[in-house]
Order: C-alpha cells, then sequence, then structure tokens
C-alpha cells in the first residue's frame, strides 16, 4: 500500500506569510522593480505606479506598524473594501505582516453582501474606499483613504510579526451550500504551500515580469498576481484602468510581460476582438491559465495565433491550484494536467471510503491534509468541515478521474456550485434572492451552456402571472443584491420546476432543457 502524504518541503515553524513574499527580495535585491500599476494602457510605461521591494518592503511594515497603534489584537480580522489600487495589496499584506487576519472582499459585493461578511467574520476593521462605504457597525474601527495614508505614513515601521506558520493569514469568502457565503481560514504556511506552482505550472524565475488580469481583491489575483512573483523576486504588473478587452495586447507589449495569468473567457474575447498580430508579444513565454476550464479549441485557436503555449490549473480556494500543466510537460487538450510535484492528491470513491481509486475510475477529486496549502478550517462552520474531511483527505466536491499517465479529467460538481468567470457561486444564493421578489412563484438557477465551451448563469422562473412577464425587473433586483458575477445573464419563464420524487430540483435537468 503507498504511503500516502505530502512530499514537497516542509514550512519553517515560524513562518510570516509576508516577510516570506518581500523581506527576502528587499534583502537581496532593494532597488529592483517589484510592482507597478498601470492606469492608462497607452501612457508610456515609466509613467505607471512603479515600487521596488525596498519600497513595498518599508510600506507594507509601516501599514503594520499603524495597525498596532490602533490597537487592535493579534489575529483580528481587517476586511478590506477598496477598488483595485496598491493600497489594496498594501492593507493585504501589511495586515498579515502584523500578525492580524487580512480579510479581501470584492469591490462588486453590495452593501447588503459586504454587512454579511463583515458581521459573520467578526472583523475589528474595515479599509473601505468613499464610493464602496457601509453602514457603520459599533465596534468596527472605519479606515478611510486618509486613514491609509497615515499608517504608510508611520513613522517607524516594525519587524514581520513572528507568527507561526500555522497561525491564521487570512479569510477569504466563497460560496456555501447553504446559499450563504462561507469563510475559508488559511495559515501563514499557505504561501510556502504555493512552491509546487513555481516550476510545476509556472516555470517562473526572478526574471519575470507577470502580468494579470484580475482585481486587487480577487484571491487569483493575490495569489499568481502578487504572492508568488513577490517570493520568486519577479515584478507584478496590475492594471486598474477601464476594463476594455484591447487593453490586454497593448499592456503585454509596452511593459514586456513574459508571462500573463487570466481566465479562458478573456483569452477568448482577446482572440476575437484584437489584432495580436500588430502587437510585439515576442518577450511574452506562455500564458496561465485558471477558474474554469480550458477548451481544446481555445488552446489551439491561441497556439495558432500567437505561436505560444496556455497553462491550464485546477484549484479551488481550501488549496488554491494543485493540479496543473507546466512548461516541459506534454499538454493533453482537455485535461489541466497533472497533480504539481510534491502534492498528494487522489479520487475517492463518492459513496465512502479512504481508499483511492485506480487510474480511469470516476470519484471524489482529494488533496492530503498534510499539503501545507490547505486552508485550516470553514469560520465558524464545523458542520461544513464535517462534509468535507474524510480521514486524511480533503474531499472538496470535484469528481474527476486519473488516466494511465496520471492526467487528471474533470467530471464537474457533485453539487450543484456554479462557476462564473471563474468564481463558484451558490445557486441556492441566487435563489433566495429572487425569489424575494412579488412576482416570483418558484425559482431554480443553473449553468446554461450556450457554446461547447461557454456557459451562463440562468434563472428558470416559475412567474405568479403568467400574463406578465418581464425579465427586466427580476434581472434588475439581482443586481440590486448580489455582486454583479452572481447575477443570471438569462431569466427563462416556465410552468413548473422538474423536481425528483423527493421534491429537489432538477437543476441539471434544467440546463440541458434551456
Amino acid at each position: 500500500m503507498r504511503d500516502w502524504g505530502y512530499r514537497g518541503e516542509r514550512p519553517p515553524a515560524r513562518f510570516n506569510m509576508a516577510r516570506y513574499c518581500l523581506g527576502v527580495a528587499a534583502h537581496n535585491t532593494p532597488n529592483k522593480l517589484a510592482l507597478v500599476v498601470a492606469a492608462d494602457a497607452d501612457a508610456p510605461a515609466a509613467e505607471a505606479e512603479r515600487w521596488t521591494y525596498a519600497q513595498l518592503d518599508e510600506a507594507v511594515r509601516r501599514v503594520a506598524a499603524g495597525l498596532r497603534r490602533l490597537g487592535l489584537q493579534p489575529g483580528a480580522r481587517i476586511m478590506i473594501r477598496m477598488g483595485n489600487t496598491s493600497d489594496y495589496a498594501l492593507m493585504f499584506f501589511g495586515a498579515i505582516a502584523g500578525g492580524f487576519v487580512a480579510l479581501p472582499s470584492s469591490a462588486q459585493l453590495t452593501e447588503e453582501e459586504a454587512d454579511f461578511l463583515l458581521a459573520n467574520s467578526g472583523a475589528s476593521a474595515l479599509a473601505v474606499a468613499p464610493e464602496l462605504s457601509i453602514a457603520p457597525v459599533p465596534g468596527v474601527r472605519i479606515l478611510s483613504p486618509e486613514d491609509i495614508a497615515a499608517l504608510k505614513a508611520t513613522d517607524i515601521p516594525i519587524d514581520y510579526a513572528d507568527t507561526a506558520a500555522d497561525d491564521p493569514a487570512f479569510l477569504i469568502y466563497t460560496s456555501g451550500t447553504t446559499g450563504q457565503p462561507k469563510g475559508v481560514l488559511h495559515a501563514n504556511r499557505s504561501a510556502w504551500g504555493r512552491r509546487p506552482m513555481y516550476q510545476g505550472w509556472y516555470g517562473i524565475s526572478a526574471d519575470d515580469v507577470v502580468l494579470h488580469a484580475g482585481a486587487f481583491n480577487w484571491t487569483y489575483t493575490l495569489g499568481v498576481g502578487l504572492t508568488d512573483p513577490w517570493a520568486n523576486g519577479a515584478t507584478a504588473v496590475l492594471y486598474n484602468g477601464p476594463r476594455d478587452v484591447a487593453v490586454w495586447p497593448r499592456l503585454l507589449e509596452r511593459f514586456q510581460a513574459t508571462l500573463f495569468a487570466t481566465v479562458p473567457g478573456l483569452y477568448r474575447q482577446i482572440l476575437k476582438y484584437c489584432d495580436l498580430g500588430a502587437y510585439d508579444l515576442s518577450r511574452l513565454r506562455h500564458g496561465l491559465t485558471a477558474g474554469e476550464a480550458l477548451s481544446p479549441r481555445l488552446l489551439n485557436a491561441w497556439r495558432e495565433t500567437t505561436g505560444k503555449e496556455l497553462y491550464e490549473a485546477l484549484g479551488m480556494s481550501e488549496c488554491s491550484t494543485y493540479i496543473s500543466s507546466s512548461p516541459g510537460m506534454a499538454i493533453r487538450p482537455g485535461t489541466p494536467g497533472r497533480p504539481q510535484p510534491g502534492r498528494c492528491v487522489a479520487v475517492l470513491p463518492i459513496d465512502g471510503g479512504e481508499e483511492p481509486l485506480l487510474a480511469g475510475e470516476t470519484g471524489l477529486l482529494a488533496v492530503h491534509r498534510s499539503d501545507p496549502g490547505l486552508m485550516l478550517g470553514y469560520w465558524n462552520r464545523p458542520d461544513e468541515e464535517a462534509l468535507v474531511y474524510r480521514g486524511a483527505w480533503f474531499v472538496g466536491g470535484d469528481l474527476a478521474r486519473f488516466d494511465d499517465e496520471g492526467y487528471l479529467h474533470y467530471q464537474g460538481r457533485n453539487d450543484d456550485l456554479m462557476n462564473a468567470m471563474g468564481y463558484r457561486v451558490s445557486p441556492l444564493e441566487v435563489e433566495q434572492c429572487l425569489s424575494r421578489h412579488p412576482e416570483v412563484a418558484e425559482v431554480a438557477v443553473a449553468e446554461l451552456p450556450v457554446r461547447d465551451d461557454v456557459s451562463v448563469i440562468a434563472a428558470f422562473v416559475v412567474p405568479r402571472n403568467a400574463d406578465e412577464i418581464d425579465a427586466a425587473p427580476l434581472l434588475e433586483h439581482a443586481h440590486a443584491h448580489l455582486a454583479a458575477y452572481k447575477c443570471p445573464r438569462e431569466i427563462i419563464f416556465i410552468d413548473h420546476l422538474p423536481r425528483t420524487a423527493n421534491g429537489k430540483i432538477m437543476r441539471r435537468l434544467l440546463a440541458r432543457s434551456g
């Protein structure tokens, strides 16, 4: 019987994630460019906001010192509700540097959704932009842009907190099976747990310039766009100007990016709307993609147009990516690749048991609990934790099988969670929102395929009055209460919802009939 367990190097017992990402490079290459934030894709590269490692290191430690002076207790949660600015990154890493727990949230969240995160997390402070302000909460310290500027100007920066590898570092919220987002608590060691990605996905080195197309608040951006480039002494480039697909080729050329990271949907749009032959992409080594499945058609189109590869990864909020393709590995279209070096990944029987299945057998994808990238647990949700741990394994609900060469073939979700542009969305959360509209008698939400490799969130609605059906008020209601990525793209009116004999909605049948 195989001896199962994580086989990579273990993190040091005393470990601070922010020190790991910034402290080493600030000591070894203090004047190297660490971060570029571009607001205008057409402006000269030198006009973009630029930070060296020494500047970032000092600013993060000043923020940590300022937070300490506010009297916050070690481990206090600090929620971040801001736009796509460098202050977001400084607050995230500054909180961790000070021994606090950063809580990154999406700027797309409505006030209602933000209120839930603030209350559920028990946050002690909220760093918030004026346009995203919410009603004050007793006991929560509000940090305005002026307050953050004061933190950065703190006279004496402190050293990074002497945290243990298992001490909490950040708390992220993802869709839960109950319809309410659930908090995923990660330890400082989670940054160390990303080391298998360096060569098992990116092929990254200190010479790389990494352009990530995501916003600062997305964990895909915080990880792939900041944490990993900095841990390798590379340069991270992020964009916070108007969202237009045409900016990405210009940014790749202007900043001479060597790695580009985004979701498959943006690669598809770039191919459709941009003349890539008009740009000098000679410095680009390859693209990285995650968040949703990369279709063979899109992979081939990108290869034919650019002559570059796309390397895909599969992961989850609880462990980031752990399956991927990488430079030097033969790519198998239609599969995200193989377990990264050192990872212990298996497919377990759907109905129970801890003995991994053989190649070719479909079951639940599982990661060994010894993986340093795995979460500490769900925030105040022991009921959820009881569902995902099976002995020595974390079982996240993905169906998959391995082939004889060790490549993973993803088979979808064992539950009904949907994927919207890389975000996992609970249908229950969307259904609960729409069900509160007076014109809705019943509603079910499911992913609706619109092309071979594209699906959207659709709401199937049984109206109270079949003679007066109008999708516009329902869409308006959804956008008023849900983040944009959670909102249905289509409203489909039907006579009744298909259900099993036990009354469970058959969402997959709805998706096929839509």
